[in-house]
């Protein structure tokens, strides 16, 4: 028998980096997880991304200009007076840090098939669409005072018989505001709780029953005009729900998958894998949100 034959027998299986967790490309992984983001979560149909690109390019703060309401005045003989506009200046930054890190096992990387990255990427999807849906919601705290139904005090009591009247409350503080214009569709973020109690009003039904809306990707039907998305996140505070509803205009939002990186543990026969997603948001126009409060 030949050296070689022996040495082919005794020696151990080498562990192939190429197979299934060793195919980890921090590039590709990178990739696939900003595509996956761009997709499903409910809030991210609810704001607009404007100045994403600046903060991408120029750091972690980027200068918003709100333009000043400009007046109509009535022509006569005398001279023409003109305003001196002053433009609002606020900063979008991006304050929100969020990271996932995990250990992958020399054995797994051999047992596991090519699924499984991708098992993994949908999962860091999911953890960070929570605490992203639910950040973007806690914007209701800057909603313009007059665009609140209900308050902290005395919030409102849904049921399937006054679920619609609540709702045409909520889009009438929007409309008042004049926040809904043509071109400019109105959504409204529930919970599966406040969901039960609207596919039970005849109201929705016969909505719902229309088919010749175009709808935001995952919204149940529409209501009061407003097209109507759940949210798994929109949870209980002091047993009230802040019911959120508005213009993609009255939310700026903005977000960066700042870095996926694999580097092997010194303590184990393992690879190390993590990444860091930074995000922020801004409400620049408070008058274009509108909120219920109610009870739990």
């Amino acid at each position: 028998m030949s050296d070689d034959s022996l040495q082919s027998k005794s020696a151990p299986a080498a562990i192939s980096l190429t197979t299934g967790y060793g195919a980890f490309i921090p590039e590709i992984w990178s990739q696939k997880l900003n595509n996956m983001l761009e997709k499903d979560c409910v809030m991210l149909q609810c704001v607009n991304r404007n100045y994403e690109g600046e903060i991408k390019n120029q750091g972690d703060k980027v200068k918003i200009i709100t333009p000043a309401q400009v007046s109509v005045s009535t022509l006569t003989d005398e001279a023409i007076t003109y305003s001196a506009l002053e433009p609002t200046a606020t900063s979008l930054v991006i304050d929100q840090k969020k990271f996932f890190a995990f250990k992958i096992d020399d054995v797994a990387k051999v047992q596991a098939n090519t699924d499984i990255m991708e098992a993994h990427l949908r999962n860091a999807k999911k953890a960070i669409e929570e605490v992203q849906d639910t950040y973007l919601l806690s914007q209701h705290a800057f909603v313009d005072s007059a665009n609140v139904v209900g308050s902290d005090e005395e919030a409102i009591t849904l049921s399937k018989t006054t679920i619609y009247e609540q709702f045409v409350k909520l889009a009438l503080c929007l409309k008042n505001s004049d926040a809904v214009s043509a071109g400019k569709r109105p959504w409204v973020v529930i919970n599966p709780t406040i969901e039960s109690y609207l596919l039970q009003s005849t109201e929705f039904i016969n909505a719902h029953n229309v088919a010749d809306e175009t709808l935001r990707e995952g919204a149940i039907g529409r209501i009061a005009g407003m097209d109507v998305l759940v949210s798994t996140n929109l949870k209980a505070v002091d047993s009230k729900y802040y019911v959120l509803a508005g213009t993609n205009d009255a939310i700026t939002f903005a977000s960066q998958l700042a870095k996926i990186e694999s580097l092997r543990d010194k303590d184990s026969f393992s690879d190390l894998v993590r990444g860091l997603y930074l995000y922020g948001a801004k409400t620049v126009q408070p008058k274009a949100l509108a909120k219920m409060v109610v009870s739990a």
